[in-house]
């Protein structure tokens, strides 16, 4: 049987949460000094904290609900109980396995939280009509860490947007193919702005008026998730 050879080719990712994290990269400087490079898609954990605690106020529970087979959703998690400390306000993990566990989880979470908090997450996303099936009839908001999880269960997010860090993760690779950068010292970028986002059904469902009281400003201003996706059917807003 041959022998496997190193990979030495450029490798750029897109929607990465956490390099270091993926890679297993201890002592993180920016760059992953290999032949790794690329785009992430964490949102400012600081901003969408800062967010839950304007739109909810009087929360004094928070439930962080993620899936913990997903290194890059615990890696989240544990910056947005940072940020919770900060501001005193006590907080709960809730982890699910795999999907067979979601319902169990989110019912105890919906029971013993004021405000539910889901970050960019996988198995999270792709469930979110179980979570919104049982936090709605509770009555127990949820804050989603990216537009899609918003779409579905979330009541607001601050999101950045995939097609842009797509774009910029091809033009890294220009970079690299025709101008001859060093993909080892090139640093991972992130999105270059963010939207905030509500969702407009289920905010109506649960009687919270956020464009009325929302300080927070930005380029685009809130929309409707929802609208957004069918508007734009997934290509960057002009």
């Amino acid at each position: 049987r041959r022998r496997r050879q190193p990979v030495t080719f450029p490798i750029l990712g897109t929607s990465v949460t956490d390099y270091a994290t993926a890679l297993g990269i201890e002592d993180w400087t920016g760059a992953t000094g290999v032949n790794i490079s690329g785009t992430c898609d964490l949102a400012p954990i600081s901003e969408q904290e800062d967010m839950l605690t304007e739109l909810f106020p009087d929360a004094k529970t928070v439930g962080i609900l993620y899936c913990s087979a997903e290194s890059n959703s615990k890696y989240q998690a544990e910056l947005f109980e940072k940020e919770l400390e900060a501001d005193g306000i006590e907080y709960k993990e809730y982890t699910a396995a795999d999907s067979n566990e979601i319902q169990s989880v989110t019912q105890s979470a919906a029971e013993e939280c004021d405000v539910i908090y889901v970050p960019t997450d996988n198995t999270m996303a792709a469930n979110t009509q179980i979570i919104n099936n049982i936090c709605l009839p509770a009555k127990v908001p949820v804050i989603a860490g990216e537009q899609g999880i918003c779409s579905g269960c979330g009541v607001a997010t601050l999101s950045i947007s995939y097609y842009d860090i797509g774009y910029r993760a091809g033009e890294m690779a220009y970079e690299i193919l025709a101008e001859g950068a060093d993909i080892t010292a090139m640093e991972i970028e992130s999105a270059p702005e963010v939207t905030k986002m509500y969702n407009a059904q289920i905010c109506e469902e649960l009687a919270l008026p956020f464009r009325m009281t929302m300080s927070h400003r930005d380029r685009i201003g809130w929309r409707s998730s929802q609208k957004w996706q069918n508007k734009n059917d997934g290509r960057k807003e002009r």
